[in-house]
């Protein structure tokens, strides 16, 4: 996989560090609550940014609506919250194709191949 922690703060609490992701040919970096992509920062509802560290949590490998609803907040059983969510979470990425419906199965994100499969072709 090909996900990356940055620990490089000093004292830096453990739930502060950025998750740093390849995803669609951009750089996805996960702080807490705030999210950038290509180094821009790209406000997000919280809603959304549930949902976001749920994939983030599994990167490239499908995670189902049903497992997507349980970390909305207010928790909830409609699953159309859940592509509510995930609609607003596009929206505010703003690059198109970084996460992938998967039919009839849930979602995931669109990760980057490691640099090394990418030299091996």
């Amino acid at each position: 996989m090909h996900a990356m922690h940055d620990d490089t703060t000093p004292g830096a609490r453990p739930a502060a560090a950025a998750r740093v992701l390849r995803v669609a040919g951009h750089r996805v970096e996960i702080r807490g609550h705030a999210v950038l992509v290509d180094g821009r920062p790209r406000p997000a509802p919280p809603a959304a940014m549930a949902l976001l560290h749920a994939l983030a949590r599994r990167p490239g490998r499908v995670v189902a609506r049903a497992d997507l609803l349980r970390v909305l907040p207010g928790g909830g059983s409609d699953e159309h919250a859940v592509e509510t969510a995930m609609a607003r979470l596009r929206a505010a990425l703003g690059a198109p194709g970084l996460i992938r419906t998967v039919v009839k199965r849930g979602y995931r994100l669109a990760l980057d191949p490691p640099d090394d499969a990418v030299a091996d072709r």
